[in-house]
């Protein structure tokens, strides 16, 4: 096997692994991308938990990828570990469907009509339809299709040229000759473990595997050690991914390693016993890509089988060797935040929903606490404002730098609305909080200069702080529900209060005129009313940019300039509602 030989082999490693990839990924975004958040949604029992690992690893063709997500969803407290035990359980068996769809390559070429349904002419077909759909087509659905078709073709391509590059083997003794070395069961798992834990991946294994089966010297007895060695290599990279995580998380990783341990060992002692008992006559025979696929998944399907009802023990022996170690306290759920997440937008966008969730409760909590301070003002009450504020602040830092990490990859266009939601709500969220603060502040220095706030100006005040309420909420819903009447609602309120303020500020005037009031004293209150204005106008950004996005607009100022001059009859409708109820 020349130097050629050996590049091509190489070569067609690399196109089989884009391949599997490419196609996967493609899988996965026609699937609609719901797959990571369906994972961790319906795991309520290990059964449950199994045939979801198998369906979404068979989906995205990648153990450790399901793996890595469940690891992440430990780590963050989304998934217990004993539900994740479950789930790569399944993993393990999804990841020999790698090895079914390389079997195509075995089917017989023929000639004439047989001919145009082997393998070759199938994958070349299916090539060129992948890259029209890609190049020519707009449709998004049509693109994923075309990547699934094409990643498809890279792999049966990169399948093919592996085993072209191995095909002189066949005529090769020292090459028999090491294969029949590779039949010793502790030397045959060693080359599966090493192998594969250099490439990372274990259906790329397998698929080298499948190539030399081609040239005729692989036996069962060769091919079953490496398959069990293959099992236990690709647990590596999990392990990897595992490290800093929580101590769940790590256990978790670990128990991965050890079902693929007890599968090797099991599967291995019972088959070699009663070979050596009553010896087996299909252990000389040779294998060919179809029944490599065959021994693999029964080998990892029997694992599954034998362990499925010692999940608790796995849990017991993972807990035993990673013993528990004190959490750090965790100030805010942002933990929900997992890097692992990225390279699946579904269930990063997701996660952030959530943490924008509790941003926005601790927003408006931030704001009714500084609405009572006005009322009844307490240093306490006050430092509860500003420790708030801090915490909205860190909210908005580690939002932030997470979905720029989520933009960099490949998003649909309902995920990209998201996040251009989600970027303009943290910024106008952290905001609101700011002005809460501000009126911590106003408060603070009216209890400190003790000054009067006659039942008039009271009443005046609540009615504006009844209507911020009601407009936050409002843009609360809009946001996180996706409620587009509450998003309709925002404006004629937002405007509303903006006359409420002007009108409030004229009064003051008049105050000052008829010595109700200092000047000096009024000015406390104008910056209570400047507060208030910005708050409604915050509210108001985030409902005009989820109303943008389902309009296809894209120009904040002109669309709210738009509104403002083309009132709608609904429009009028919820203006004069609310001035009926916030009526000062």
């Amino acid at each position: 096997m020349g130097i050629l030989n050996i590049v091509a082999l190489f070569g067609g490693l690399a196109l089989f692994l884009y391949g599997v990839t490419l196609m996967g990924d493609g899988l996965s975004m026609v699937a609609g991308n719901k797959l990571e958040v369906v994972l961790y949604r319906l795991t309520s029992n290990p059964i449950k938990g199994i045939l979801l690992g198998i369906g979404v690893t068979a989906l995205i063709q990648s153990s450790t990828a399901t793996s890595v997500m469940v690891i992440g969803f430990v780590n963050s407290g989304m998934m217990s570990f004993y539900q994740a035990v479950g789930v790569i359980l399944g993993s393990i068996v999804g990841t020999s469907v790698t090895g079914w769809i390389v079997s195509l390559t075995s089917l017989g070429q023929g000639e004439g009509l047989a001919a145009i349904l082997s393998p070759t002419f199938i994958t070349g077909v299916m090539a060129i339809a992948g890259i029209i759909l890609i190049k020519f087509s707009k449709n998004a659905t049509h693109n994923r299709v075309g990547t699934i078709l094409l990643g498809f073709s890279v792999l049966m391509f990169g399948m093919n040229s592996m085993s072209e590059a191995v095909s002189p083997l066949r005529e090769s003794e020292s090459f028999i000759s090491a294969m029949t070395a590779f039949s010793n069961p502790l030397l045959g798992i060693l080359v599966g473990v090493v192998f594969t834990a250099i490439i990372q991946s274990s259906a790329a294994a397998v698929g080298i595997l499948q190539a030399l089966s081609m040239t005729g010297a692989l036996s069962f007895a060769t091919a079953f050690p490496i398959i069990l060695g293959i099992a236990v290599g690709g647990a590596l990279p999990v392990l990897i991914s595992a490290i800093g995580a929580s101590v769940n998380a790590r256990r978790t990783a670990l128990v991965h390693l050890i079902i693929d341990i007890f599968g090797a060992a099991f599967c291995g002692i019972v088959f070699y016993a009663i070979n050596a008992i009553h010896p087996f006559g299909f252990v000389d025979a040779r294998l060919n890509p179809v029944t490599v696929a065959l021994v693999n998944t029964l080998f990892r399907v029997v694992t599954v089988v034998v362990l499925t009802p010692c999940i608790r023990l796995l849990e017991k022996i993972a807990c035993a060797i990673i013993k528990d170690e004190p959490e750090p306290e965790i100030e805010g759920d942002w933990v929900l935040l997992e890097d692992r997440f990225v390279p699946h937008p579904a269930l990063a966008i997701e996660q952030c929903r959530i943490v924008l969730n509790s941003m926005a409760t601790l927003v408006r909590e931030n704001l009714l606490e500084a609405f009572k301070l006005l009322d009844h003002y307490s240093e306490e009450g006050f430092q509860a404002v500003a420790d708030i504020e801090e915490q909205v602040d860190r909210y908005e830092d580690k939002l932030g730098t997470y979905i720029v990490k989520v933009t960099s990859g490949e998003l649909t266009q309902k995920q990209n609305e998201d996040i251009y939601q989600f970027l303009h709500a943290i910024t106008d969220l952290e905001r609101i909080s700011d002005h809460a603060n501000n009126i911590a502040e106003n408060a603070k220095e009216i209890y400190d200069k003790k000054i009067e706030q006659v039942e008039e100006v009271r009443n005046e005040r609540h009615v504006m702080e009844s209507a911020l309420t009601e407009v936050f909420g409002l843009a609360y819903r809009a946001l996180l529900e996706g409620d587009g009447e509450a998003a309709s609602r925002v404006e004629p309120l937002e405007e509303l209060i903006d006359n409420l303020c002007d009108e409030i500020k004229y009064r003051q005037i008049e105050r000052i005129r008829g010595g109700v009031y200092s000047r000096q004293n009024s000015f406390v209150f104008n910056d209570l009313l400047t507060n208030y204005e910005r708050i409604s106008d915050h509210c108001s950004n985030i409902a005009i940019a989820m109303i943008e996005l389902k309009q296809d607009e894209f120009d904040l100022h002109n669309y709210v300039e738009s509104l403002k001059q083309h009132k709608n009859e609904l429009f009028d409708q919820y203006f004069d509602e609310y001035r009926l109820k916030y009526s000062l």
